[in-house]
């Protein structure tokens, strides 16, 4: 009798069945930006409806295609933090604010309006080391230090706000109601799930149509970044390409794939860069289901076969994307500017008070 062939046994067979949970195709919000995506940006910052207060600064940002309008406010706080809150300025009612993260109202500091081109807004804070400079048209936000751009908010134009809507029911009775952000045909809101999601034997029933929010961030000189946990990938975060993202969502998955940028547990959605001379930290403040894109463009230093004598001496800087894709709730995000590795983490626990008792 021949021996019986030995069993293969692979640790695949013990991974978590993927198809229980949502990737990218599957997620209505992410199929809805990235269509977006591919028009130009829409919005506008209204530099003449800007106002300061003790705690920050305030101004409109209009969707130039739906004519909806946003509430950008600005504040900077104690210890090299900014703060960047968007909000639908008339909402239908109040979106979800996270509570409890923020363990107390953070200290501001007063941020000062300095001169700037036409256009464009400058703030700084009383130091005068940190500047944010606001771009009305495309609206865009850079952050500097020291005459050195460390941060782009938008400057890819990825910004997105899905405003709340009438109930559909009463939308549906309307007659010759006109949409200028999105397509309503029967075929394309099934597809998109704009008021309508469905997952296995799960439905979304979304009474106030979509409410998804996205924002883009450009690091400028940095290749490394580290955080958005729970994953069991690389420690340093790797590029994602199409329909991989990192998804923070909070589960429980036993079994999981390693080296695999589904979520496994907990959402943190915290994220540190980190170059030679410097340690910044982003942190998204958003309890939604939340998609993460990065891209990292390497440093290219021109030769002189490749450009001539000029090019020869001309060196470009590596930079990361970072999209930042939310369900719902309202664009809250901190900008931890360090500068150290330490400074960053104590810029954290400041705010969220872990590791302070």
């Amino acid at each position: 009798m021949e021996a019986a062939e030995k069993e293969e046994i692979s640790v695949e067979d013990e991974a978590v069945d993927k198809n229980i949970f949502r990737d990218c195709n599957k997620i209505a919000f992410y199929r809805r930006q990235k269509q977006w995506l591919s028009k130009k940006s829409a919005y506008q910052a209204l530099l003449d409806s800007v106002t300061t207060d003790e705690d920050s600064t305030r101004f409109q940002i209009i969707n130039e295609a739906s004519k909806v309008t946003l509430l950008a406010e600005i504040y900077g706080i104690e210890g090299n933090i900014f703060r960047l809150k968007i909000n639908e300025e008339t909402p239908l009612k109040p979106r979800f604010e996270v509570p409890d993260v923020l363990t107390s109202k953070p200290s501001t500091v007063r941020l000062i309006s300095c001169s700037g081109d036409t256009g464009s807004l400058i703030l700084a804070d009383g130091k005068g080391g940190l500047k944010c400079h606001i771009t009305a048209n495309p609206f865009k936000v850079d952050l500097v230090s020291e005459e050195e751009v460390v941060i782009s908010i938008n400057s890819l134009g990825q910004l997105y706000f899905e405003h709340l809507q009438i109930l559909h029911k009463q939308r549906a009775a309307k007659e010759n109601e006109e949409e200028a952000s999105v397509d309503t045909s029967q075929e394309n809101q099934e597809d998109l799930g704009l008021w309508e999601e469905k997952f296995g034997k799960f439905v979304d029933i979304k009474a106030n149509g979509p409410s998804s929010i996205g924002l883009d961030f450009s690091l400028h000189g940095f290749e490394h970044l580290y955080g958005i946990p729970q994953h069991a990938e690389s420690h340093q975060l790797k590029n994602t390409g199409d329909e991989d993202a990192y998804r923070l969502y909070n589960l429980d998955v036993y079994g999981y794939q390693i080296y695999d940028k589904m979520g496994i547990y907990g959402s943190v959605p915290y994220l540190l860069a980190h170059k030679l001379g410097r340690t910044i930290g982003i942190f998204w403040l958003n309890a939604s289901e939340t998609l993460v894109e990065i891209n990292t463009e390497p440093a290219v230093e021109y030769t002189l076969s490749q450009m001539g004598p000029v090019a020869a001496k001309q060196k470009v800087k590596s930079r990361t994307h970072v999209h930042w894709m939310s369900e719902s709730g309202i664009i809250d995000v901190f900008l931890l500017t360090g500068p150290t590795p330490s400074d960053v983490f104590k810029q954290y626990s400041h705010l969220t008070d872990i590791g302070e008792k």
